[in-house]
């Protein structure tokens, strides 16, 4: 047995212990485990924008741990009985199918090729979905649920109004963000609230344009 074989199985041997005789994780549920998952997320974006080497493992482990913990739940819960094993088999079949240019014969010389190749393949994998927006988490915060959105809205023809200005880069545009939400503040109005309003909006306008019949030019 390798040193990295033997560290992964002391990893799931720890795992299995803890739900073995740990009666807080004993209640715990895909549900009730979203807040950590979504608080550890958070914490391994902090270590990677201003975090040491020591303090991304540490976070990259509390991540793996979650990963782990909801897979243990689910080898021992009626209905589901699957572990992470085949979590790990269901994600590697999913790159190599997303990989055609490193598993296939594709070619792909650019990073816009793989993009290109990477869609294309998502998008075959995704035939059942009935809009563009189908897939994107709501429950994102706002500004990254923005950005979602609007890269959907380019597929169906619906554009987005741009302020006139250029910014030098992100610590000019992350300057302007702050100001935008520093007003909203002085004003009583809530930035985030304000801007997922706006996305619901954009998405309503997305969902009208996939509904407009399609005019083929015929007569």
């Amino acid at each position: 047995m390798t040193d990295a074989q033997s560290r992964l199985d002391a990893f799931a041997d720890a795992m299995a212990s803890v739900l073995d005789k740990c009666v807080w994780s004993q209640t715990m549920t895909h549900e009730t485990l979203v807040p950590y998952l979504i608080e550890e997320t958070y914490e391994l974006v902090d270590a990677i924008e201003a975090g040491t080497t020591e303090e991304i493992i540490e976070e990259l482990g509390d991540v793996l741990w979650q990963v782990a913990f909801h897979s243990e739940i689910a080898s021992r819960t009626a209905g589901e009985r699957f572990d992470i094993q085949d979590v790990a088999a269901h994600v590697t079949e999913k790159m190599v199918r997303r990989h055609p240019h490193v598993f296939g014969d594709e070619v792909a010389e650019t990073p816009e090729e793989v993009l290109r190749l990477w869609t294309a393949a998502k998008a075959a994998e995704k035939r059942q979905r009935a809009s563009v927006l189908d897939g994107i988490p709501q429950g994102m915060p706002a500004l990254a649920l923005a950005d979602k959105v609007i890269s959907r809205a380019g597929r169906v023809g619906v554009a987005v109004e741009r302020v006139p200005e250029r910014f030098s880069g992100e610590p000019a545009l992350g300057a302007a963000l702050l100001s935008i939400v520093a007003s909203a503040r002085a004003q009583g109005l809530d930035a985030e609230r304000a801007l997922r309003i706006a996305v619901r909006g954009l998405q309503d306008d997305i969902r009208s344009a996939e509904a407009a019949p399609v005019e083929d030019g015929r007569t």
